[in-house]
């Protein structure tokens, strides 16, 4: 069984993958609760020069303290990493939510926008800007209220700076100033994004979706979008005004908290007043990069893959119910999704190396651990995902499935073809006896 500790906090299985960092479930053994760990490594971070826009994201992050914000409780660093711990949030991500529903009610889309652009005004306040809004920055917890994360690619206002000159973000909600590289007002070219994702939320797609950069570019510079019958005249009047090509005359923050279809059922939101922001700890991580703060302790026997613990397992079955750990519904797939198996691990493994290689995908293996890699559908960027094998108990493993780099609906796509490859690996247990004989297992596994 392997076990690893930072500090206070247990680690536990990966639940995010990106290409500079690592996201793992955590508890704080001292308040038992679950929180988030951010994971980076200080080399690649000094390979690729980093060292300022991570210490930017930390700081960002410490110094917004909104609701409708991922809140940031602490920062450590070993001899070797950097680790952010962050509120961990249940609900999953917005964009699952309109993957799995389609078009959402407009009454609901209006309470995610309404909590969205609370939480953008207040970032603005206090001079950031998020520069990468878009569903899948956007949380849910587990009231179903709406969480932005990712501050990865936010400003901080520059003395003497009035505009920024980075471009950056995800094409399709990117503003067309900011395609243009003239130069940009960071909160004009937040709301645009904001009203991409309004007109995703109510539509089920994007305003701007073209196959090739050059045309997605034409049709954001020339604001060409149509509406979709069911929009309201309302909800189509503001969209016309926040999609406005020119920054000048698109309506501002304040004047759509005025306008009449943001406002109804309307509560600003209600959040205590900003206590001192201390950034000393983030200062002491990368003033002395290669200094050791806590310690990190590994003890594994034969290096199997890791057992999941029961605060995992219940995490990701929502009580003792398991049912929720298999993914019955292949058309329903998230950025991270998994599978069951009654397989060897390492039967498990050298399968997925064979369906990857035949899916013409490099293939990384390392312990218990695959990173499958390859070109996206457009040729206009990598598209890389990771799996990684847990032991659930004896004789069951789940592989967790996560998108690493790439699209996000290219990676739903893949998934569907993947699971069909691993269909003679794949258990699916049948429905009652299965479950409570595995949750009565999984309690006896744990000693309670």
């Amino acid at each position: 069984m392997v076990v690893k500790r930072l500090g206070k906090y247990e680690l536990g299985r990966t639940i995010g993958e990106g290409t500079f960092a690592k996201v793992k479930f955590a508890r704080n053994t001292e308040k038992g609760e679950n929180v988030a760990v951010k994971i980076l490594e200080k080399s690649t971070i000094l390979k690729h020069q980093m060292v300022d826009q991570i210490k930017r994201e930390i700081s960002i992050m410490k110094i917004v303290r909104h609701p409708n914000i991922v809140r940031l409780h602490e920062v450590l660093a070993s001899r070797t990493k950097i680790y952010i711990i962050l509120e961990f949030i249940t609900g999953g991500e917005l964009f699952d939510k309109i993957v799995h529903q389609g078009r959402l009610p407009e009454n609901k889309s209006r309470r995610y926008f309404q909590q969205l652009l609370d939480a953008v005004d207040y970032c603005h306040s206090k001079g950031v800007y998020h520069r990468d809004l878009k569903p899948e920055n956007l949380l849910l917890d587990s009231q179903g209220n709406l969480k932005i994360s990712d501050f990865g690619l936010s400003a901080l206002p520059q003395q003497g700076v009035g505009l920024l000159h980075t471009t950056c973000g995800t094409p399709n909600y990117l503003a067309p100033e900011v395609l243009s590289h003239q130069g940009y007002d960071g909160s004009a070219a937040d709301v645009w994004s904001c009203g991409v994702i309004l007109y995703v939320l109510i539509a089920g797609y994007l305003p701007f979706d073209e196959a090739n950069l050059p045309n997605l570019y034409k049709k954001i510079n020339a604001a060409e979008f149509t509406c979709p019958p069911w929009f309201s005249p309302g909800v189509k009047s503001l969209i016309h005004r926040i999609l406005d090509p020119n920054p000048k005359t698109r309506i501002q923050i304040k004047g759509i908290k005025t306008d009449p279809w943001f406002k109804k059922n309307y509560v600003a939101v209600k959040h205590v007043e900003d206590e001192t922001v201390n950034l000393d700890d983030v200062r002491a991580v990368f003033d002395d990069i290669e200094d050791k703060f806590v310690s990190e302790l590994s003890e594994s026997n034969k290096m199997g893959p890791l057992m999941m613990n029961a605060f995992e397992m219940i995490t990701l079955s929502q009580g003792l119910n398991l049912s929720a750990l298999f993914d019955r519904r292949q058309d329903y797939v998230k950025r991270q999704t998994r599978f069951v198996s009654r397989k060897p691990a390492k039967e498990i493994i050298s399968t997925v190396e064979a369906v990857g290689e035949s899916m013409g995908l490099k293939v990384h293996t390392r312990n218990y651990k695959l990173r499958l890699e390859g070109v996206s559908a457009n040729k206009a960027g990598q598209f890389a995902v990771a799996l990684e094998i847990y032991e659930v108990a004896p004789s069951l493993f789940m592989a967790d499935v996560r998108k690493a780099a790439g699209d996000t609906l290219e990676y739903h796509k893949f998934y569907k073809n993947f699971c069909s490859k691993l269909e003679h690996i794949i258990w699916r247990p049948k429905e009652g006896a299965a479950k409570s004989s595995m949750s009565f297992g999984l309690l006896r596994r744990n000693g309670q």
